[in-house]
């Protein structure tokens, strides 16, 4: 399973939002790899992702895509992270 994780311009808050996603997976026991990406790579990054997490702000600018996209409120939350990623994947 893909996860690509999505911020405006460069890849701090991504990069962020990547480590506390990995931590969440750990939390539900689900093998992903998680790739952080800016507004620019999120066509090419998400082409054959099954998740795109991002924030409300940036939900418009991912275009079409076949993969859930979930919007996070508080990228430092994995407790937000693992419910959400929970009700996504089914775990």
């Amino acid at each position: 399973m893909k996860i690509v994780v999505m911020c405006g311009v460069g890849l701090g808050t991504s990069a962020i939002l990547k480590v506390n996603a990995e931590r969440a997976l750990d939390r539900l026991d689900i093998e992903a790899s998680v790739q952080a990406t800016d507004v620019a790579g999120v066509r090419a990054a998400a082409a054959d992702a099954q998740v795109i997490l991002t924030s409300s702000e940036l939900v418009d600018a991912i275009g079409k895509t076949n993969a859930d996209v979930i919007v996070i409120n508080n990228y430092f939350d994995v407790d937000e992270l693992v419910a959400k990623l929970e009700i996504a994947l089914g775990s």
